[in-house]
C-alpha cells in the first residue's frame, strides 16, 4: 500500500472517531480530528501527484472518503441541532443522485473517468469550511454570524455542481449512444 492510499484509509478511520467526539461533546477534539482528516485529503492527492503514485484504488477511495467524512459531519451536526436539516438533505441528496448516476454510467459503459470539476472541488471546499465554521462557532460566537452566508454559498455550490455533474453524465451517455 502506498502513502496516499494509507492517508485516504486513515481519513476513513477518523470518521467514527470524529462522530464519537461530537456526540460526547468533545467539540475541540472533534475539530482537531476533522482538521486532521481534511489535511489527509489534501496531502494524499499532493503526494500521489508529485510521486506519481496515483492508483485506481485511490481514484475511487479518495472521493468516497471525502463523501463519508462530509456526510458524517453534516448528519451528526444536524442531529445535534447545529446544522439546518434542509442543508444536510440537499447535500446528501446530491451525493445520492451522483452515486446512482455514476453506477448507471458504469453499467452502461465499460470505462469512464470520474474526474472532479472545479465547481465540484469548490463545493467540497465550502462544505469543509462550513463544518469547520460550525465547530468553531460552538466554542465562540465570533464566526456564527457568517454561518448563514456560508450555508447559502454551500447550498448554491452543491446544487450547481450536482446539476453540472448530471449534465456531464447525460452528455457522456448521449455521446456513447450516438456512435
Amino acid at each position: 500500500m502506498n502513502i496516499p492510499n494509507f492517508l485516504t484509509i486513515l481519513r476513513i478511520l477518523l470518521v467514527p472517531v470524529f462522530i464519537n467526539l461530537l456526540i460526547y461533546g468533545y467539540h475541540i477534539s472533534a475539530l482537531i480530528v476533522f482538521l486532521l482528516a481534511g489535511l489527509t485529503d489534501g496531502l494524499d492527492g499532493f503526494i500521489a501527484r508529485i510521486s506519481n503514485k496515483k492508483t485506481t484504488l485511490g481514484a475511487y477511495l479518495d472521493p468516497m472518503a471525502d463523501k463519508l467524512l462530509l456526510a458524517a459531519g453534516f448528519i451528526t451536526l444536524t442531529k445535534l441541532h447545529l446544522v439546518p436539516i434542509w442543508l444536510t438533505i440537499i447535500i446528501l441528496s446530491r451525493d445520492a443522485i451522483l452515486l446512482i448516476g455514476t453506477l448507471m454510467i458504469h453499467l452502461i459503459h465499460e470505462a469512464f473517468n470520474i474526474s472532479p470539476t472545479i465547481i465540484g472541488k469548490g463545493t467540497t471546499l465550502f462544505q469543509l469550511v462550513y463544518i469547520i465554521s460550525v465547530l468553531i462557532s460552538i466554542q465562540t460566537e465570533k464566526v456564527s454570524y457568517i454561518l448563514p452566508l456560508l450555508a447559502l454559498i454551500t447550498t448554491i455550490l452543491t446544487i450547481s455542481s450536482g446539476l453540472h455533474y448530471i449534465y456531464r453524465g447525460i452528455v457522456r451517455i448521449n455521446s456513447k449512444e450516438a456512435r
